[in-house]
């Protein structure tokens, strides 16, 4: 999600080259001054340019650009990284619902949003954006939490298919009990241990764990390269006289497609007439792809309709021919699906496509997505199972959805991400920061508190996918059959049987740890434009 500004001529064309994707997010259009400010500051070394680059990209592109001071009084070379640069640009757009910036996180030096890329700059693949957003990894492929009712019970939530963890036997569910020999790994002391070890740069890690029968085990688990299957389980329920389907998809990849209208082409055969998706843990991913699964849930009476609409900063929707040509954008290419330039003799620098050609108001047809039904699936209502790793185009999925269909979310408030990007090229970086926000047909986004749920509940991790005893699960099949979350609550052997309290992990504490345990996990809506020219 990303934002910039222009640069005078002379650095940029230092600085600047474009990467490929973009970004969306909702909000309210901030105002915009009518022509961006320039800075004509081309002396300076190299890393000083770079820091001018940050500022200004974002005096002309970031969302909430007006709230950034003037380039004299922010004087972004005093800043010791580009980080401390970017969070301190970041905190100065307040959310008028909660007083704190929208880029605000508790107990956080980081922007809730905005980041730096360093190694998709200098080897032309992601590296912040992770490999389960494009398709390949290079990881142990396996991730962990606490589960919620102990601060001990470390369990595994999700392991990546053929990824080096599952062939070392870990599933969903196992029961951490030693990590490098450690086996003190009590919340919230172990918390940055953690990080260290299975989230770090580490060659391997060595762990304990028991299995979900709960035998012991011992795996020494490789960082290695491994191909992403985002969709980690699939099943058809028969409740009563009907048939759910349920697909657990943890990454909106760019090499999904074909693995997506396979499932819901089995669930239409099937006779699927409800589904639930479960995105617990889906931070988000390619626009295109959210786009997609949309269309597989989507009634077909909305062909043709608004799906949801792109805005951009003011200053973009109403840019002007003489300001596009002094824009950054016009330095940042547009190719086509082979990666190559097109060729735009009548475009802004008369030689190829730029992002500087493309046109940012909300009424042009570009920035309207419209619903276009794909598929024979026709469903009468969608469950999604949600936490507060569940963001961007995960959300942008259920809103978009909402105005259309019975939605029932289940879990917990989701992270509040309506924003998104495409990176921006400054040297050796590439930057992102929102840049614009979607609102589904009924004009309703905005969410950056998260969107609330139905059904309030933390998730079970003792459970395998599947298990139609798993909390959350359970409470989607059950509304499935009732109409109703009530759950008829089991008797016990003994209603004389005491036992101790053990202490339980807080909806707010989950929500942290969401963050705090893999860090770098991607959270983010990320679209390439196709226009052709």
């Amino acid at each position: 999600m990303r934002n910039k500004r222009f640069l005078h001529l002379a650095v940029l064309s230092f600085l600047s080259f474009i990467a490929v994707s973009g970004c969306k997010k909702s909000s309210t259009v901030p105002e915009e001054p009518e022509t961006p400010p320039v800075v004509t500051t081309p002396t300076g070394t190299r890393d000083e340019l770079t820091k001018d680059s940050i500022f200004l990209y974002g005096k002309e592109l970031y969302y909430w650009n007006t709230s950034l001071p003037t380039y004299d009084v922010f004087n972004p070379r005093r800043f010791s990284s580009n980080e401390a640069e970017l969070y301190a640009m970041t905190q100065y757009s307040l959310d008028p619902a909660t007083g704190k910036p929208y880029e605000y996180v508790n107990n956080s030096g980081e922007p809730k949003y905005s980041f730096f890329d360093y190694t998709s700059a200098t080897t032309g693949k992601t590296g912040s954006l992770k490999a389960d957003v494009n398709g390949s990894a290079n990881d142990y492929g396996f991730s962990v939490q606490y589960n919620y009712d102990s601060t001990t019970d470390l369990r595994v939530k999700y392991v990546y298919p053929n990824s080096s963890a599952a062939l070392q036997g870990l599933t969903r569910g196992c029961r951490i009990t030693s990590v490098n020999g450690r086996t003190d790994l009590t919340y919230p002391g172990a918390v940055n241990f953690l990080n260290n070890a299975i989230f770090g740069a580490n060659a391997t890690v060595t762990l304990a764990f028991n299995d979900l029968a709960g035998n012991p085990k011992t795996a020494v688990v490789s960082s290695g390269v491994y191909t992403v299957n985002p969709i980690l389980f699939t099943n058809v329920y028969t409740v009563g006289t009907k048939k759910v389907g349920y697909i657990v998809f943890n990454s909106f990849t760019n090499n999904a497609s074909s693995a997506i209208n396979a499932v819901f082409s089995n669930f239409a055969t099937q006779g699927v007439s409800e589904v639930v998706v479960d995105l617990r843990y889906n931070g988000g991913g390619y626009v295109s792809t959210a786009i997609e699964m949309i269309n597989l849930m989507a009634p077909v009476g909305e062909n043709g309709n608004t799906m949801f609409t792109s805005y951009y900063n003011n200053y973009l929707q109403n840019i002007t021919t003489a300001q596009r040509k002094a824009s950054v954008l016009a330095h940042q290419p547009l190719l086509d699906d082979a990666g190559k330039l097109q060729t735009f003799t009548t475009g802004v620098n008369g030689k190829y496509a730029t992002y500087a050609d493309l046109n940012y108001s909300p009424t042009a047809a570009d920035n309207v997505e419209k619903f276009t039904k794909s598929g024979s699936l026709t469903l009468n209502r969608v469950y999604f199972i949600v936490t507060g790793a569940t963001a961007s185009a995960s959300e942008l999925t259920i809103n978009s959805l909402k105005p259309v269909m019975d939605v029932k979310l289940i879990g917990r408030t989701t992270y509040g991400k309506p924003v998104g990007f495409f990176p921006i090229r400054i040297d050796k970086v590439d930057m992102y920061i929102p840049e614009f926000e979607t609102k589904n047909k009924l004009g309703e986004g905005g969410y950056y508190s998260g969107l609330a749920v139905d059904k309030e509940s933390p998730e079970d991790l003792s459970k395998a996918w599947g298990d139609e005893t798993e909390t959350l699960l359970n409470y989607a099949l059950t509304y499935a059959k009732n109409g109703n979350f009530v759950i008829t609550a089991k008797k016990t052997s003994s209603l004389s049987t005491t036992t101790t309290a053990v202490p339980k992990l807080s909806i707010a504490q989950l929500r942290e740890l969401d963050e705090k345990l893999d860090p770098n996990g991607f959270k983010g809506m990320v679209m390439t434009p196709h226009k052709k020219f």
